[in-house]
């Protein structure tokens, strides 16, 4: 029975001490794959997280709506709703209109679920502020992506 305890601790002192040296290599090797920079300069292009940095707002610009063009550009909305009921939605975007009459909200339906998102944002700062504002009031809200609508 000592002999088995021994040869266990002798094992287990054997296995630390070359997991120890294996860590202290010091060797790091990078491989970078070629596409990644095509992948980088295309996403730049696009305006897809860019790598290059942007152009820093000092505040918004007032635009006239009545003389503007409304345009899909990229920007932030926040879902507010996400299930699989339709009439679910509805209430919850009907509710959300009630309180919010300037903001645009909307439905669509991602099978099997129906989403409710608000808001037109061009900054993630501004869509995440007011996300922050409906925590309170709505459970499971997120800043998400995509094309929203814009006066130019």
């Amino acid at each position: 029975m000592k002999m088995l305890y021994r040869g266990l601790i002798l094992g287990f002192v054997f296995l630390g001490l070359t997991q120890i040296s294996k860590a202290q290599s010091g060797v790091v090797e990078v491989q970078k794959d070629s596409l990644i920079g095509l992948l980088q300069e295309f996403r730049a292009e696009n305006g897809i997280n860019p790598s290059n940095a942007r152009m820093v707002s000092l505040g918004s610009k007032v635009v006239d709506k009545k003389n503007a063009k409304r345009v899909k550009v990229r920007g932030f909305r926040v879902q507010i709703f996400s299930g699989s009921s339709r009439n679910d939605a509805y209430a919850v975007q009907s509710r959300f209109q009630n309180a919010y009459k300037d903001m645009g909200s909307y439905v669509s339906y991602d099978e099997p679920n129906y989403r409710v998102k608000v808001g037109d944002f061009r900054s993630r700062a501004d869509a995440t502020n007011f996300m922050r504002v409906l925590r309170a009031q709505y459970s499971n809200v997120f800043v998400f992506t995509e094309d929203i609508w814009a006066y130019e």
